[in-house]
């Protein structure tokens, strides 16, 4: 087994990207030492990159201005629904709702019993909702609302229709109001070890939180890991070191829900999926951003080990 420094860890990205440039797209050269043809653009030119210094400098400016919530009851986001809901300080009627009742599923709340029509994108997600709505029911009046379980929001503030739509990730641009993520019970990401989902962080954060840190350091395997689909071509460079450089990085693709052929695993047949319990076994791991929500962020959070965001 091949032992390595931290230092070197973190230039294994680098060094796939360098021998792996992202498979498959024509609009951008990958090579910085290297003249891009007519109609290609630089990714790594200065000017390219610039566009990217207005989203560098709000983080830099959220990081600085964060303050770590103390409260309890959830007023840490008071601010959040208040916000949301100023676009509706006029009210909400029957026909603004209408007007939005195809950008998600319908639910009603009558006498305490909950009620939802026959059609939801992902019932998975829907079950992750409904279970904490069945334990309000004895508090909630009589109401209706129309809930999107897409991983992107619906209701942008310049363009299309405008009414209320529960969105559980959404950016500034939208009337959207934000939800609670249903994965904290069921309905994220559904694979054959976790068939309803990665739900139940009831449970996984107890035993991750205990697993991933009972071993020593020194006992963890020397690699870097990652396990998971290929929803972003970014993820090919470490899947391909980790062919050429076993020893060094163990990164392989799973099916996902639009797995065809090897093609939509990198020319590779699917791996097996691995455990949360089994990645706390490895001295380093690599996270990549998601569609909308990145479920692995939170389980990987509990175990003590260095982890890598590129996102």
């Amino acid at each position: 087994m091949m032992n390595f420094s931290l230092l070197v860890i973190i230039k294994i990205y680098f060094l796939a990207i360098a021998l792996h440039p992202s498979q498959g797209s024509d609009e951008f050269c990958s090579k910085p030492d290297e003249g891009c043809a007519e109609g290609k653009i630089n990714k790594y030119s200065k000017d390219y990159n610039a566009k990217f210094q207005k989203f560098l400098q709000s983080i830099k400016e959220a990081k600085e201005q964060y303050v770590p919530c103390k409260n309890t009851k959830c007023s840490c986001h008071a601010d959040v629904i208040v916000n949301d809901l100023k676009a509706f300080g006029e009210g909400i009627s029957k026909k603004l709702l209408d007007t939005v009742k195809s950008k998600g599923t319908k639910y009603q709340i009558i006498d305490h019993h909950l009620y939802r029509e026959q059609t939801c994108m992902f019932p998975a997600r829907c079950a992750g909702v409904e279970h904490f709505l069945l334990e309000l029911l004895p508090n909630l009046p009589d109401t209706e609302f129309i809930l999107n379980s897409r991983d992107w929001p619906q209701i942008h503030k310049k363009y299309g229709v405008f009414g209320p739509v529960f969105s559980f990730s959404k950016t500034p641009e939208y009337h959207d109001i934000l939800y609670p993520a249903w994965a904290f019970w069921e309905g994220g990401p559904a694979i054959s070890l976790y068939p309803r989902g990665l739900g139940r962080w009831d449970q996984h954060r107890n035993l991750l939180g205990k697993l991933g840190n009972n071993t020593k350091w020194e006992d963890k395997i020397p690699k870097a890991f990652f396990r998971g689909s290929r929803t972003s071509a970014e993820r090919d460079p470490l899947v391909l070191l980790s062919r050429e450089q076993p020893g060094l990085v163990d990164a392989q693709y799973t099916k996902n829900q639009a797995w065809k052929s090897d093609a939509d695993t990198l020319h590779a047949p699917p791996a097996k999926e691995v455990s949360f319990e089994e990645h706390c076994k490895y001295k380093y791991l690599f996270n990549f951003r998601g569609v909308a929500g990145k479920f692995s962020v939170q389980t990987h959070s509990l175990v003590q080990i260095p982890r890598f965001s590129c996102w």
